[in-house]
């Protein structure tokens, strides 16, 4: 009898080909619902592969029929809606979220079936997504007492201002086209090419250098926070800091001599 017979499934399964690493939320039968172990697990993980310098780029999915159903409702409803619980909760979802946006390595989000609440949030957080053109998207909170208001955060922050309204006050699906007009997701394709199309963006990505790729991510978001000047001013130090580089100096070279740059990711 094998001895892993009895164990249970991992919360998160991870793989790694090359330089991607594909982390996948492993709940289906709960439609990979946030639970506080699940997020405790989740940000581990990305903690882990921060400071990995074989991984380039991250693509987070969902097993069985969803991509992630937000909040676990049925784990706060056994706590009492316990306010200590809650406020663990919702700390650990927002270190989660801010550890996405912070991570070194760019972040992919592979999106099928639906992304609600605290899911829609995940994508929203993710740097790119993509997802089957049969995903559907909610922050269906409204609609059971409960605002989704740290999905709200990272909503607000990657679609206009009234299509994020619009999701937030009605609760309402929206689909994929629908996704992809409001800027949540940056392509979707026939379910059957999803795993294809993911991968080929992610290889693509994780062929840069990832000292660039790093320095790139860190910037974009550190100066869409900032005024027009000051982010000129902050962007520009970056431009002089990374020209400084080994993998830009040789890019730059290999550009002028007509060649595949060599990367030493520094």
């Amino acid at each position: 009898m094998s001895t892993n017979e009895n164990q249970p499934a991992p919360l998160i399964l991870k793989e790694q080909q090359g330089g991607v690493v594909f982390l996948t939320l492993n709940r289906p039968q709960a439609r990979n619902a946030l639970s506080q172990v699940m997020l405790d697990t989740l940000l581990a993980q990305f903690d882990a592969i921060a400071a990995d310098k074989s991984a380039f780029v991250v693509v987070l999915a969902g097993a069985g029929p969803a991509f992630c159903s937000g909040h676990d409702l049925k784990e706060m409803r056994a706590t009492g809606f316990e306010r200590g619980y809650a406020e663990k909760l919702f700390a650990t979802c927002g270190k989660l979220m801010q550890r996405i946006v912070s991570l070194p390595q760019p972040v992919i989000a592979r999106v099928h079936g639906i992304a609600t609440a605290a899911g829609a949030q995940l994508v929203a957080s993710c740097d790119l997504a993509i997802a089957a053109d049969s995903t559907r998207f909610a922050t269906p909170g409204v609609n059971i007492g409960f605002f989704c208001s740290t999905p709200m955060v990272a909503l607000s922050r990657n679609v206009g201002h009234k299509h994020a309204m619009q999701m937030l006050l009605t609760g309402d699906f929206i689909d994929a086209p629908t996704a992809l007009r409001f800027g949540l997701v940056n392509e979707i394709v026939p379910e059957h090419d999803l795993d294809a199309a993911v991968s080929a963006l992610a290889t693509k990505i994780a062929s840069k250098s990832r000292h660039t790729l790093a320095i790139g991510k860190e910037a974009f978001y550190r100066q869409a926070e900032l005024s027009l000047a000051e982010a000129y001013t902050y962007a520009q130090g970056v431009m002089v800091g990374n020209l400084q580089a080994l993998d830009a100096q040789e890019g730059i070279s290999a550009f002028i001599d007509k060649r595949a740059p060599v990367w030493c990711n520094a």
